[in-house]
């Protein structure tokens, strides 16, 4: 009796006819390894996600919340100029680090995608899984914008007060 997984036309996967059951499982827990790895490195831009939102919003609310305080008279110019500077300060580092943990993320995923499609081509991995697109990395580049929009909305609001 053969235990050779097959495919749609009665073929032997992976390594060829007589391929052993052994080598298939192994195939397969190979590809499930890529599958964690690849949700690993999505965790890992989440972590970058979620420190870059906080320094984001953090910069915009002090820039506002001193701003608001100032034209209502209650701290003065350079008080104002300070929470300034620490909010946009925050609001840039938060971008920064966003565009590099999307660098790295991409540049990793890249790395990964072409050794799982090598491995396919040489009949030592089996692509049935499907390698999607990082949904992580499209809300990066959304958050990305929104970091940018709040950046030139402090800059804009500072040249019209000015």
């Amino acid at each position: 009796m053969n235990s050779d997984i097959k495919d749609g036309n009665d073929n032997a996967l992976g390594g060829g006819p007589g391929s052993s059951t052994g080598t298939q499982l192994a195939m397969r827990r190979t590809g499930l390894a890529f599958q964690r790895t690849r949700i690993a490195t999505d965790r890992t831009l989440m972590a970058v996600i979620r420190t870059s939102l906080s320094l984001i919003s953090f910069g915009f609310t002090i820039f506002n919340f001193f701003k608001a305080l100032y034209q209502s008279g209650n701290v003065n110019q350079s008080a104002f100029h300070a929470a300034r500077n620490f909010g946009t300060g925050l609001l840039i580092t938060g971008i920064v680090l966003l565009i590099l943990g999307l660098m790295f993320h991409v540049r990793f995923m890249k790395a990964l995608r072409k050794e799982r499609n090598e491995l396919i081509a040489d009949n030592m991995l089996f692509g049935q899984l499907p390698y999607p697109v990082s949904l992580t990395a499209i809300i990066a580049i959304a958050l990305l914008v929104i970091g940018f929009i709040s950046l030139i909305s402090i800059f804009v609001r500072e040249l019209s007060s000015e």
